[in-house]
């Protein structure tokens, strides 16, 4: 059986890959401080925000990384908070490439010696992996490094029927965002009106992108924005 290894599938888009492969009949393993809520997944308690967290899963994984035709690694865990490159703290810079960068590098190195051909090492970015908004500095420093890994994975595992690629969705219905807006309605006003569809991405519209990424090597290399197209200022 394909397999699925995916970071943050607590919740929002995370949840949603784990819902989707299992329906596609993967077998699925979930990466996070809380355990995904969706029938028929593993969990494997780890908070990869923490300095080191991610080296320590080698026995962990073990048993997931033997007997499997293919599989598939998602980075999916991030979190974004409010910061500006002037008052940006280094302990909160680093918490930001801890989780974002550190975390995923580490999983990448325990994994990849593993992944046979046809197995994939996707990255879940953001709109903000090429451009930047105000407020949010430390989240936008670490999706545009986060593209270049993306990238040096692409070039280093060239050869070895491995492929990559980065889904970078927009605004996204999720419990993060929800939590950023609370009830200001004219925020998500604000925010549904930059779609060309003017609503929210559906988690599952994200995991349907991300499915399809696995079964497709052209797309190696390749930086996705699933974002329903939005409206330029």
């Amino acid at each position: 059986m394909n397999r699925l290894l995916v970071t943050g599938a607590s919740s929002g888009i995370g949840r949603a890959i784990a819902r989707r492969f299992r329906r596609d009949g993967w077998s699925v393993i979930n990466i996070s401080r809380r355990p995904c809520p969706e029938p028929g997944v593993t969990n494997i308690s780890c908070d990869l925000a923490e300095p080191g967290a991610a080296d320590g899963l080698t026995a962990a994984l073990a048993p997931w990384l033997v007997d499997r035709p293919r599989l598939c690694l998602v980075h999916n865990a991030s979190i974004m908070q409010s910061n500006r490159v002037d008052t940006l703290g280094s302990a909160d810079l680093r918490a930001a490439l801890e989780l974002n960068l550190v975390a995923p590098n580490a999983l990448n190195r325990l994994v990849i010696p593993h992944l046979p051909p046809g197995s994939s090492i996707l990255y879940i970015g953001s709109t903000l992996a090429e451009k930047a908004v105000p407020g949010v500095a430390g989240y936008v420093i670490a999706k545009h490094g986060l593209v270049g890994m993306m990238r040096a994975t692409c070039q280093d595992l060239a050869g070895r029927g491995i492929h990559t690629c980065m889904i970078c969705p927009g605004f996204t219905d999720t419990e993060q965002l929800r939590n950023l807006i609370g009830d200001n309605a004219g925020t998500l006003a604000a925010i549904t009106a930059l779609s060309a569809f003017d609503r929210l991405i559906d988690p599952e519209e994200i995991a349907a992108a991300v499915a399809f990424a696995a079964a497709a090597p052209v797309l190696n290399g390749a930086l996705i924005h699933a974002n329903l197209g939005q409206r330029e200022r």
